[in-house]
């Protein structure tokens, strides 16, 4: 079972993050010939595509609601991807500082998806470590159940909550209810 608080300062951070990568992602799909361009790797356009739709993803669970951990982790594993290929086309590119430009921001992006990783892991084990309330002794009612007992059978009951007089059981005219 997860432990996590929808406003402590990683869930904050997670969220924040999740909106970054929707905006990424939209720009991304959206645009990822001119980026492509920009960074000297035209041939790799339908692949900044596919890391839009990957980062749309990431974004949404991470503003869903549930346990953002696992979000983070792929983002964490996205931006490995992202620098590999950053990486690869740094070589031989004409465009190679406006790739190094982007490598770096990805490398910032990473540290800040590593520092909300480690605060909701640290978050975790704090709600982990406080004591799991006991309440074996407790019934859900108000009083004592031989208190309660017959509490009710006395209650006056409105003409409107009666079963109407046509829908009553009646017996046959000459018959008892002995036979």
């Amino acid at each position: 079972m997860a432990y996590y608080n929808r406003s402590s300062t990683g869930d904050t951070l997670a969220r924040g993050l999740g909106w970054f990568s929707i905006g990424l992602g939209v720009a991304e799909l959206m645009a990822g010939r001119t980026i492509a361009r920009w960074m000297g790797m035209e041939d790799r356009t339908n692949l900044i595509r596919a890391y839009g739709v990957r980062e749309i993803t990431a974004g949404v669970g991470l503003l869903a609601l549930g346990d953002p951990k696992p979000w983070i982790w792929s983002r964490i594993a996205g931006d490995a991807v992202d620098m590999a290929t950053l990486a690869a086309g740094m070589q031989d590119n004409p465009r190679a500082g406006n790739a190094r430009i982007a490598f770096g921001a990805v490398v910032a992006a990473t540290a800040l998806d590593v520092v909300c990783a480690q605060k909701l892991h640290q978050e975790e084990a704090y709600y982990r470590s406080l004591p799991v309330p006991d309440y074996s002794d407790r019934s859900g009612f108000p009083r004592p159940v031989s208190a309660m007992r017959g509490a009710a059978s006395d209650a006056p009951i409105g003409e409107d909550m009666r079963t109407p007089k046509i829908l009553q059981f009646q017996m046959a005219q000459g018959q008892t209810a002995a036979s």
